[in-house]
């Protein structure tokens, strides 16, 4: 008899326990409402906020609290526009004053034109976070020993990416992203690149704990529709992965046996 009872499969970051595998962003939709709209049909529990773009403190604008209840979502604050270590770490402390957030996300980029993460300033600005009783979940290159020495320094989860942010392009290198994840022993979430409902489902067939993702929802034809599209997509690649596929062959294998056949 088939168990048809709801799976729990819930994760942990930094002592912390969610049930949506789905990470989501705040920024690129036309407006707040319709942010939270997305947010809400995604099921994530998480919102990643860039703390230099969107208005959390200006009484005189839309203010992303308004609309997005912290209460209800975990703010997880990033450093998106980041070039340096040093403006990574103040933006994060900055963070922690307006709405004494600990858990956060690092990004450190290299450059415009690929906003590829700069490894070496993201390890440094991650050690000098940490110091200060910061947790870091750090967007980072698929490379698995930068992965290994980002774990090392204290970061509470690897985040890397699936191709270049807001490209779309989907997980272009699952062997590194596989590598990744069977070393690690904090989780390890595809960060960047996304564009539709499977390569999210790859990403967590992957044995990924979480995707996150933004211009993928918010850049839609109907962001409310695709953010319905992705929480199903990660359950499915969720299941998927813990189901354990079938061996792939080279050659044809009947779905019924040919013995006794008339």
């Amino acid at each position: 008899m088939t168990d048809t009872a709801p799976r729990t499969d819930s994760w942990t970051v930094a002592g912390r326990t969610f049930n949506s595998r789905l990470i989501v962003g705040t920024g690129k939709y036309r407006d707040y409402a319709q942010n939270a709209a997305a947010a809400e049909a995604s099921g994530a529990e998480i919102v990643t906020v860039a703390v230099r773009r969107v208005n959390l403190t200006d009484p005189n604008q839309p203010v992303l609290t308004d609309f997005i209840d912290p209460k209800k979502y975990t703010y997880l604050p990033n450093t998106a526009g980041c070039f340096t270590g040093e403006d990574a770490v103040r933006t994060l402390r900055l963070a922690r004053e307006a709405g004494g957030w600990t858990l956060v996300k690092l990004e450190v980029l290299s450059d415009q034109r690929t906003l590829f993460p700069d490894m070496e300033e993201t390890l440094r600005s991650l050690k000098l976070l940490t110091a200060e009783g910061f947790e870091v979940m750090v967007y980072c290159t698929d490379d698995p020993v930068y992965a290994r020495k980002l774990e090392d320094a204290g970061a509470v989860a690897i985040m890397p990416l699936g191709a270049p942010i807001g490209s779309g392009l989907g997980v272009q290198n699952p062997i590194n992203i596989r590598l990744i994840v069977e070393q690690s022993k904090v989780p390890v979430l595809v960060d960047a690149g996304v564009g539709t409902a499977s390569d999210a489902a790859i990403a967590m067939e992957l044995g990924c704990d979480g995707v996150l993702m933004n211009t993928a929802i918010a850049e839609a034809r109907d962001p409310i529709l695709m953010a319905s599209a992705m929480k199903h997509a990660v359950i499915a690649g969720r299941e998927s992965y813990l189901a354990g596929r079938m061996k792939k062959r080279l050659y044809a294998d009947p779905s019924s046996p040919l013995a006794g056949l008339i």
